[in-house]
Parts: structure tokens; sequence; C-alpha cells
């Protein structure tokens, strides 16, 4: 392939195209799972029904017309890209955003990516022990994400940039009501959007995973827990009761000082996380919650909120 005329049939900088053919190299890819078989396999990944339907109506069929030689490379090598990283737990994204407004091909290459790999991570979590039950439920995050993005109407963030390589590596493991990232020397925190963040439910999660690493990567030492978001920030404290389910969890943690996270800005991540819109007028947002009314009149106050760094001993 002409990686300039690639990148200009896809319409992304070159650059990315480049980047895409340095990382990938000539590893080897993955082959996608049967086409009978993918309706089956998108349900234990927890794709709704909406998402399955387009996904199965855009696959890479050998004589799909749907699938130019371009889209056709960068799926082969942005699989091998990620395949190349197995076991790693950095941040990577796989390839350039693609238009989202030119059918099914465009819009879903990296869950087509996602699928090919599933297979490769599972084998890789069976190496290290990992029970299937706790693969799959890592994994289902696809759909949780691609549920996010379909309520956002393409306002939210890509499928698979850079957050879903993390499971198809093994960088991330969804125990309890937390997913633990693995790191250099701490176990950084996320937390998905699966119901309420109780200290029951946390502490749960937290010792689970005080066993699973150990066992499953003992090579690995951690000795702290981390997380980076705009929940630990201490403003949330002048509208939240202190008995929160936020409260509590702030106060596990000893915060950085606070420093601007190049990339991050706290107030886009709020209202994607607790509104799922980033276009809505703040008038128009809804304040049924006391997180709700408070995100809003921070914001309509004309202050911003803060993404913040903390961690407390494992």
């Amino acid at each position: 392939m002409d990686l300039d005329e690639t990148a200009a049939r896809l319409g992304v900088p070159v650059g990315e195209i480049h980047r895409v053919h340095l990382l990938a190299g000539d590893g080897p890819s993955a082959p996608l799972p049967a086409k009978d078989d993918a309706p089956a396999i998108l349900d234990r990944l927890a794709v709704p029904p909406d998402d399955a339907a387009e996904i199965m109506a855009g696959w890479p069929d050998p004589g799909s017309t749907l699938w130019t030689p371009e889209l056709r490379w960068l799926l082969d090598r942005s699989i091998a890209l990620v395949r190349a990283d197995l076991g790693g737990h950095g941040w990577l994204s796989p390839g350039p955003e693609l238009p989202r407004d030119r059918g099914p091909a465009w819009r879903h290459l990296y869950v087509y990516a996602y699928l090919a790999l599933v297979d490769v991570v599972r084998g890789y979590h069976r190496d290290h022990g990992i029970a299937d039950a706790v693969s799959w439920k890592t994994l289902a995050d696809l759909g949780r994400n691609l549920a996010v993005d379909r309520r956002m109407r393409g306002e939210g963030w890509p499928v698979m940039q850079s957050w879903l390589t993390l499971h198809a590596r093994g960088g991330v493991y969804e125990l309890g009501r937390l997913q633990h990232h693995r790191g250099d020397d701490a176990i950084g925190l996320h937390v998905p959007d699966s119901g309420p963040l109780t200290p029951e439910a946390v502490d749960a999660s937290l010792d689970e995973a005080r066993a699973f690493f150990p066992r499953h990567f003992p090579g690995e030492r951690y000795t702290a827990f981390s997380c980076g978001s705009w929940l630990l920030d201490p403003q949330l404290l002048e509208y939240l009761p202190e008995d929160s389910n936020i409260a509590r969890f702030q106060q596990r943690f000893e915060l950085a000082p606070y420093e601007e996270q190049e990339g991050i800005d706290a107030d886009v991540e709020v209202l994607r996380f607790v509104f799922r819109t980033l276009t809505t007028p703040l008038d128009r947002l809804p304040r049924r919650t006391v997180l709700q009314r408070a995100i809003v009149d921070h914001l309509k106050a004309g202050r911003h909120w803060r993404w913040r760094i903390g961690r407390f001993p494992l």
C-alpha cells in the first residue's frame, strides 16, 4: 500500500497512517470470528441490539463493497498494532479517527478489530490463570461504550480509541464495581457506569483486586491504588452530603497537588459521564439528583471542574 495515498483516500492525516504502519510492522493480525458465530459473541459482549445489527450489516465479508482496500488494510494493521502490544498496559490508539457518517464499515472498524482480538486476549487471560467469567465481564465493556456512544449520538469517544485497547491487551480487569488497570507501582481505578458507588461495593472490589493481581501477575509489585478523575475534585463536597457515595470514595485518597492535565477537560468529562451529552444547554439539562444540580449550578456560576489524581496504600 502507498501510505500517503491510503491516508488521502481515508481522509485522515498521513502521519496517523505512517504511525500505524510503524507500530504494526509486519506483525501478525488475527481473523475475525466466523460471521455465524458473531451474534452470540456480540451478545456476550453486551452489545445492544441496534449496535449489533449495524455491526452485522457492515461485516467485512470478502466481497463486501462497503470495504475499500484502504479500510481493509487499516483493519488488518490495527489488529496487528494492538496484538503486538499484548500484555501492555499503556494508553495505545489503534489508528486514526475515521469519518463516522460513511457507513458501518467506517463507524465500526475498530469494533471489528476488537472482535478479532477477543480470542487473542482470552488466550492471554488463560495463560495467566484468569477465569473465563472475569474475561467476559471485562470485555463486555465494549457494549457499555457502544451504548454510551449511541446515546450521545456521536458526541462520545470513538470506540476502541485507546481505552478499549487496554481490554484487548489484558491491561484492564473488571472486578466487581471497579475496573482495575495494571500499572507500574499502582493499580489504577476506573469507575464504570454500572450502578451505585457504595462503600461496600468499592471495598469488595478492592479486596478482590488485592487477591487477583498477586495470583495472576506474581511478577508485578503494587504498593497502592490510584485514580485520576473528576470524581476526586474536592469542589464536589461544596454540594454533596459528606456521607454521599462520592464523598466517601474521595475520602480514601490522598490527592496530589493540582495540575492541569494535558488533553483532559474536566468540564467535558463531567458532562459526558453525568448527562451523556456535550451540546445540550445547561438550562435544559436534568436536575433530578443532587449531583446533577451540583454540576449545572457550578458551571452556570462560571466555575470549572478539575481532574484530580490521588492514591492510597494497597
